[in-house]
């Protein structure tokens, strides 16, 4: 057989393997999960920075912090062709979920003193990660665009939130905290 013909048969039975649906068993995989995870791993951030700011008297919410998050996921999502206003929306969201844990730890902490954090990582270090879930996000919401924005949204976005959820075995503040965090994924529905 010649290399043209074996290479044009390569070709065809990849395209074939595409064209049909997963076999019985298999999982299918939902276009939103690997977002909905990172928020979540975003959002895991919350207890390392409210321990920091609770050590270091800085305030939760951080308006410049949050200015310069908003700036950066905007030019991101024009470096990659998709709507600013959306993602700032998304990241608006996400900024908030992750506030109403670090208010809630600071609640817990003065209801209960002995459960306070006595040390904390660097914000630097938080923020650094942070930084890298966001472009992490961005891209996913450029790669997922026709999903976010389609009818099966909300459904996929529920899916996507439950496994995760219960993959990472969030507890009821994370999993509130994760799906106010996504609340504006699905512009459409």
């Amino acid at each position: 057989m010649s290399r043209n013909r074996t290479a044009l048969l390569l070709v065809a039975g990849s395209l074939l393997v595409g064209a049909f649906p997963a076999t019985a068993g298999a999982e299918p995989v939902n276009p939103l999960y690997r977002l909905v995870d990172t928020a979540a791993q975003r959002l895991a951030t919350a207890d390392p920075v409210a321990a920091s700011k609770w050590i270091n008297g800085g305030p939760i919410t951080d308006v410049q912090r949050a200015n310069q998050v908003l700036d950066a996921v905007g030019a991101d999502a024009t470096a990659h062709g998709i709507e600013p206003r959306y993602v700032r929306t998304v990241f608006t969201d996400q900024i908030n979920a992750t506030e109403g844990i670090q208010y809630t730890r600071f609640g817990q902490w003065k209801f209960d003193p002995p459960t306070a954090p006595t040390t904390a990582p660097d914000l630097a270090d938080s923020r650094t990660a942070i930084d890298g879930y966001n472009k992490t996000m961005v891209d996913e919401i450029a790669l997922q665009w026709n999903s976010l924005h389609s009818l099966t949204c909300s459904a996929e976005l529920h899916e996507a939130t439950d496994a995760v959820a219960t993959e990472r075995r969030l507890d009821p503040l994370y999993r509130q905290a994760l799906s106010s965090a996504t609340r504006s994924y699905c512009p459409a529905t």
